[in-house]
Parts: structure tokens; C-alpha cells; sequence
């Protein structure tokens, strides 16, 4: 009996919509990660958290609004603390031992996340405040009048 012909865009020849290896689905694959990067960004607004490998590719990521914050709550030390929380725990379920914190941003939830990070259990090498400072570059917004 022939081989029956298969069809050009189908999923299971691998030509449209799969990747490398023609597998199809989830891209989270759960490797060994014994040194990883941790950025903290933490504005008025929201705070997020996210981990990379020494190389800069994501590993994982959380944030205030993606853990169920929603408004000025966002903002909040404790939203912050959840956040940073929900990325370390995904990390350390990989293997990550030692990590160096990168913290940007004027925001509450600075601290609140760098606290949860101390007392995860992962040895910080270094805490290195990497907010962008303006050496008067651009003219900034009028004062607000409320």
C-alpha cells in the first residue's frame, strides 16, 4: 500500500507553527541553572521581578499585576513581596544556588522584594542599584496640581 501524501500545512510533518525538531507545545523546559541574575523593577505603579541566566536569557518572571493585583495595589510592598516570592520559588525548584540582584526604580516595593530575596535561601553575590539616573537630559514634566 502507498504512503499517503501529507498535507502541506499540517502540524505533523512540522512545516507551519512548529519549531526545531518539530515539537509542538510548552517551551518550559526545566534545566539546571546553578547561577542565575535577578532584576527588580520597581516602579509606583507595579513591581516586577525577573530571573535570568548569566548569559541574559529569561528564566522566569512575575510580577504584582500577574499575581492578581489589580489598581494602586499594585504598588504595594506586599504585592512586591508575592511577586518576587512566585519567581524565586520557580527558580529554586530548578537548582539556582547563588544569584547577583539588580534593583531599579524609585518604588515601595524595593525593599519588600530584596527582603523576600535575602531569606530565600539563594547566596546573593552582590546588590547593585542599576536606576538610571538623568545628568540633565531631558526637560521633565510640569508639577502636578492637585
Amino acid at each position: 500500500m502507498a504512503k499517503p501524501i501529507p498535507k502541506i500545512g499540517s502540524r505533523k510533518n512540522g512545516r507551519i507553527g512548529s519549531r526545531k525538531n518539530g515539537r509542538i507545545g510548552s517551551r518550559k523546559h526545566h534545566r539546571k541553572i546553578p547561577k542565575g541574575v535577578i532584576y527588580v523593577q520597581a516602579s509606583f505603579n507595579n513591581t516586577i521581578v525577573t530571573v535570568t541566566d548569566v548569559r541574559g536569557r529569561v528564566i522566569c518572571w512575575s510580577s504584582a499585576g500577574s499575581c492578581g493585583f489589580k489598581g494602586t495595589r499594585r504598588g504595594t510592598p506586599f504585592a512586591a513581596q508575592t511577586a518576587a516570592a512566585n519567581a524565586i520559588r520557580t527558580v529554586a525548584d530548578q537548582g539556582m544556588q547563588r544569584a547577583e540582584v539588580m534593583i531599579k526604580g524609585p518604588g515601595l516595593g524595593r525593599d519588600a522584594a530584596l527582603r523576600v530575596l535575602r531569606r530565600s535561601g539563594i547566596l546573593l553575590r552582590f546588590i547593585r542599584d542599576v536606576t538610571t539616573i538623568p545628568h540633565n537630559g531631558c526637560r521633565s514634566p510640569k508639577k502636578r496640581r492637585v
